[in-house]
Formats: structure tokens, sequence, C-alpha cells
């Protein structure tokens, strides 16, 4: 149900952001921060961070979506700004390894009236020629101007039983890993009350590969 992006415009936007004399010329296109599409998924239990490869699903700079990360096989795997080619499975022990409490406070009959709880996950997003790690709130756009904030709400085995591949939700969800407590299920697809979009200003062009660094709140 929720937590992939665009279109030729975006290579023109921010291009900053394209040109970086860190970035190794013969480095594959899909190798971005120690992961890659042999090895999407980095734990780094020193560092305190969950490294998932990711690719920018360029249809969301325009159109708004409640799906922010979701792996490329499940039901929603086309719905989110980024395609992610890790499983929610994978993501959701990835986070348990590096001490990350789940919330375990939602369920289908809860969800539009309950705030996901867990521990808050911060969300980094950079790419190749990136200029820094973005913050999530750099790269994702809330039409209400609210801050996206991650908790990890668990939910595996809904997520299994649902096979949706949700890892990051942008509103609060009983399926996705972690998801945004800012606002309650449905108010994107249902009561309307917020749209949200990838920047197009700082993210790189559809199709471009991805990292995503996630890391418990200190």
């Amino acid at each position: 149900m929720s937590a992939g992006l665009l279109v030729t415009l975006a290579g023109c936007s921010n291009s900053n952001n394209n040109n970086s004399s860190t970035q190794n010329s013969n480095q594959p296109a899909d190798y971005v921060k120690g992961v890659s599409l042999d090895k999407p998924l980095k734990v780094d239990k020193e560092a305190g961070t969950v490294t998932v490869l990711t690719k920018v699903n360029g249809k969301y700079f325009e159109q708004s979506t409640r799906h922010n990360s979701v792996e490329q096989s499940g039901t929603n795997g086309a719905k989110s700004i980024f395609t992610a080619f890790v499983k929610p499975e994978d993501f959701y022990n990835a986070l348990i390894e590096i001490g990350a409490k789940p919330g375990e406070n939602m369920n289908a009959n809860n969800a539009e009236t309950t705030h996901v709880e867990g521990d808050i996950i911060d969300t980094k997003v950079t790419w190749n020629g990136a200029n820094k790690d973005y913050d999530i709130n750099e790269v994702v756009k809330d039409s209400n101007g609210k801050k996206i904030e991650f908790h990890f709400g668990g939910n595996l085995k809904t997520a299994k039983a649902k096979n949706t591949g949700c890892l990051s939700c942008l509103d609060s969800c009983p399926v996705g890993i972690i998801s945004n407590s800012t606002y309650t299920y449905g108010a994107v697809e249902k009561r309307k009350e917020v749209k949200f979009t990838g920047n197009q200003d700082v993210l790189p062009e559809d199709g471009t590969y991805v990292a995503v660094i996630y890391s418990v709140k200190k």
C-alpha cells in the first residue's frame, strides 16, 4: 500500500546535482553509496544505517502519490516516487538489525484515526553526482508544507500477506514498514487532504539510480 521517478525536463533542473568531481566515470550507473543491483541492501551496524538501492519514477514529479518507496515486484511497485530493489521483509529485518523498534500500533480497523508509532527513522537520499545526502523533506514535497516524519510502524506480517511491496508510505499505514505520522491513512487518496510529489528541482531525472539511507533518529 505504500512506502520510485521521471521526464527529460528534470535533467535541466538543478544541474549542479548531476555533476560531481568525485564521481568515477567507470563506475556502473546502478552503483550508488555502496549498493547496486547485485547488492541492493547495505546494513552498517556501526554507523547505524540501512542503505537501499532505488530508482526515480518521474511520473510522480507531476502526479501525486501516497507511496514513497515500493519494491518493484510488489503490487504497488509502479506507484511510488522511488522504486526499490529490496523487499519489505529484508528492509524490516535490516532496521531491526540496527536497533530500530517498531510501533506495531496500526491495523486496518484503526488506520484512518491512528498516527503510526515506533522509532523515528531519519531518511536521506543521494545519487551519483549529488551535492550531498538530501533529507527526505528536500526531495519530496508536501502540498501543505508540513514535514514528513517516518516512524518504524513494523507491520511485517501484514506486509508479507498483502504483497504490496511497500517500504515507506506518505501517510500512516498498517502495511508499509515505515510511514509518515504527520497524516492518518486515507489523507492522500480518500480525503484529499494533501498531495505528495517528487521535487524535480532537486531530484535527478527519471530512471536515475538513487540510494536511500535510513537511520534511527537520535
